[in-house]
């Protein structure tokens, strides 16, 4: 949804609970013209017979309020109706309302209008003009035909996802060689300590069995330096082993975190619009995903060679050195006590699973309960939320019954299983024993030996669904490394320019996102913009003046037609270098996690040599130097308490700085006061002479001044030329229509 659409939907919010007390916090400042004044008709008769609270920048949201204040640095300096606080013509109030008054004049007396600053507006209403201009919209600049309803699809196919290639991971970690060497042959020695120790133990068994008390001593001293031995060897090879597949493990996850921010950086924009790639997602993956592949190469690796090794090892003993007749057996008997083993693991570590996702609902609306606590509290809507939270409560509680009689009936099971094989082992070692086939020591040894690796070989198993994911992990991590970008930034054949003019043509472009591939944007849309000259476009919120801008920007492709910049199509340019010559403010403005300094570097590119007093001039040029420096740490700090107002005017300095030739502002004023906006906006004027500027805006105010003013209806241009030209045309026009609404709103 576009920012005026959500603000709808909030307001819809608060309409519908018929509050006593109604808060408005700037609640149509994302609202078109039209929707402006439906929205505030709704507004005000919401706030018929309560207490309402209004904050705003627009006046025409106020001006019918019983009191109005005005704030001050910190103080009430004024207070009153509208009529009262206009009496005093020196007022702070009657100084806010000149700032948003238009003051040119027009001959007929009906429309007073004030527009500063070149730039491109769309401007849209429900209004019956044809698709074509006629010779009286001053222009022949722009031309668009009607919208057909139906869009061609062409949505690509999604390629399925390379099956994991292990290979290729391992050739990842090919600079770690002699580590991965070091890790393996560790683990294979470590594997062989289980064994020993078991053979160990159960030949100490028989020391207590002598009967002379110096052999049993002497004995007894053996083995104790045989368990010192194992406990050093233990100690060292223990150390080689996960230090050297730790070493791997990280170097693979720093290569593969690096490789693929590196990569997700390079793909456009439509990548990002898919609900699998949103923010979250993406920073998921790249914690989550290369977590695993570092688990699988490194410690599941390390243990797989520890237990193939401390296997192969318990079954030469058995077969070779003690007795082969019961080795064969418990060897026999050894995959059903793996089953038990690796049974027990894998329930309770599904339980723990199930349950954890069984919660994951109630998690989810604890969360957003949290995050949005400012609303609930406002909405009064903590029972509510307590409600669902139980109702949803109510599902995990007997899925959890049933998984624990699962788990009592499976652990019960599986551990009879495994005295039974016990049962059967002590029987026939008994009657080997009786036989005189067996000694009662290699019994106890045997015994030992293959009752650990049971154990061991059931440990190594339950790993499976963690071999499962990380295979996963493995196949998601390659798909983002063999994408290619269908808008590569980087393109070895694209055209390189040093500078250009920023001649813009939009030719015959249709265009729908491709998320959204059944709601048509444009149909058959061509427009021109001239180099050196400004453009305003206006329209309604969600109308698709944004899209004009992205379309410039080229992080989407037409379906049809093409974008020129220059008469080169945008998509023979090097894109990288193209945009080093295209400036964006938008909307919604966000600060990168550094100082406002690095903030306002950023419209230097990748350049270092940003002197000091450059960034300077681009603060001021956008208004911005005075709080800066009023500011603690002045262009040291982190800005994390500027308003917004603040950080769209850095967000313009770091515009300014990069001295672009084209300057794209969408709503580039709309988070500022009136005041504020108008200082800004003759930056913004200063700034956009001699460049080719497009300027979106809904307030007026910000683009009468431009060359060019495009009004913009459902992806069509129903009429254009200058401000004088197009109010000369009288009631009958689009842009008289808004500049008269505006006017009355004002």
């Amino acid at each position: 949804m576009s920012g005026g659409q959500k603000q709808r939907i909030a307001i819809a919010r608060a309409i519908i609970k018929s509050p006593t007390i109604l808060l408005l916090d700037e609640a149509t400042s994302a609202l078109d013209s039209e929707s402006e004044r439906v929205v505030q008709e709704a507004l005000d008769n919401a706030s018929l017979g309560r207490t309402t609270i209004v904050i705003a920048h627009r006046l025409s949201t106020i001006r019918d309020a019983d009191v109005i204040c005005v704030v001050h640095n910190g103080r009430i300096v004024e207070a009153g109706s509208h009529e009262e606080l206009m009496e005093n013509l020196y007022g702070q109030y009657t100084s806010l309302v000149r700032l948003q008054q238009m003051d040119n004049q027009e001959s007929d007396g009906n429309v007073s209008v004030r527009v500063q600053g070149g730039q491109l507006s769309i401007l849209s209403k429900d209004l019956k003009y044809g698709p074509k201009l006629s010779s009286e919209s001053g222009s022949n600049m722009l031309t668009s035909s009607s919208i057909e309803s139906n869009l061609p699809s062409s949505v690509p196919n999604r390629k399925k996802p390379p099956v994991p290639s292990f290979k290729r991971l391992m050739a990842m970690n090919r600079p770690e060689w002699k580590h991965a060497l070091y890790g393996c042959l560790s683990a294979a020695l470590h594997g062989g300590v289980q064994p020993m120790y078991a053979f160990v133990s159960g030949s100490m068994v028989s020391v207590y069995f002598l009967t002379s008390h110096d052999e049993i001593k002497e004995k007894t001293r053996i083995f104790v330096l045989l368990f010192l031995g194992l406990a050093v060897f233990t100690f060292f090879f223990n150390i080689i082993q996960h230090y050297s597949f730790a070493y791997m493990g990280e170097y693979l996850t720093k290569r593969i975190r690096e490789k693929m921010l590196s990569k997700i950086l390079t793909f456009e924009v439509n990548w990002f619009d898919e609900e699998e790639n949103s923010t979250g997602a993406i920073c998921s993956r790249l914690a989550k995903e290369a977590n695993l592949v570092r688990s699988l190469v490194a410690e599941r690796v390390s243990l797989l060679v520890q237990t193939i090794s401390g296997v192969a090892i318990a079954c030469t003993i058995g077969l070779v050195l003690i007795a082969w007749r019961l080795a064969i057996v418990m060897i026999a008997a050894q995959p059903l006590v793996v089953v038990c083993f690796y049974a027990q693991r894998i329930l309770l570590k599904s339980i723990s699973k199930k349950a954890i996702k069984a919660q994951d609902e109630s998690s989810k609306l604890a969360a957003e309960a949290v995050s949005n606590i400012r609303t609930i509290t406002s909405f009064s809507s903590q029972e509510r939320i307590l409600k669902l939270l139980k109702r949803v409560q109510e599902g995990p509680r007997r899925e959890s019954v049933c998984q624990s009689w699962l788990a009592g009936t499976v652990l019960a099971t599986s551990r009879s299983l495994i005295i039974c094989t016990w049962v059967l082992n002590f029987w026939y070692g008994a009657k080997l024993i009786d036989d005189g086939k067996m000694m009662a020591k290699a019994f106890f040894e045997i015994f030992s030996i293959f009752v650990t690796t049971g154990r061991v070989i059931a440990d190594a198993g339950s790993i499976t669904t963690d071999l499962a994911k990380g295979s996963d992990a493995v196949g998601s991590v390659l798909a983002v490394l063999d994408r290619f970008t269908t808008i590569d930034p980087e393109s070895p054949n694209g055209y390189v320019t040093e500078k250009i003019k920023g001649h813009i043509s939009f030719v015959n472009v249709d265009f729908a996102y491709l998320t959204r591939p059944n709601v048509v944007i444009f149909k058959n849309l061509s427009i021109e913009i001239e180099d050196g000259k400004s453009t305003a476009i206006v329209g309604p919120s969600g109308s698709g003046k944004s899209t004009i801008i992205s379309l410039i920007e080229r992080f989407y492709d037409p379906l049809k037609g093409c974008v020129k910049i220059d008469g080169r199509d945008l998509k023979s340019y090097h894109l990288r270098t193209l945009r080093q010559h295209i400036a964006l403010v938008s909307q919604e403005s966000l600060l990168f996690a550094g100082t406002i300094r690095e903030n306002i570097m950023y419209g230097g590119g990748a350049s270092e040599n940003v002197s000091e007093s450059e960034i300077i001039e681009a603060a001021k040029a956008a208004n911005a130097h005075d709080f800066i420096t009023s500011l603690s740490n002045g262009y040291g700090d982190r800005g994390v308490l500027l308003s917004g107002g603040q950080k769209q005017r850095i967000a313009i300095a770091r515009a300014v700085l990069k001295n672009p030739s084209v300057l794209l502002l969408d709503e580039a004023t709309s988070a500022l006061d009136s005041q504020s906006e108008r200082v800004v906006q003759d930056a913004l004027e200063r700034v956009m002479i001699g460049r080719t500027s497009v300027v979106i805006a809904h307030r007026l105010s910000t683009i009468q001044n431009c060359d060019i003013i495009a009004v913009l209806d459902k992806g069509k241009v129903v009429e254009c030329g200058n401000h004088s030209t197009l109010l000369a045309k009288g009631p009958s026009g689009a842009y008289f229509s808004l500049v008269s609404l505006q006017r009355y709103l004002c």
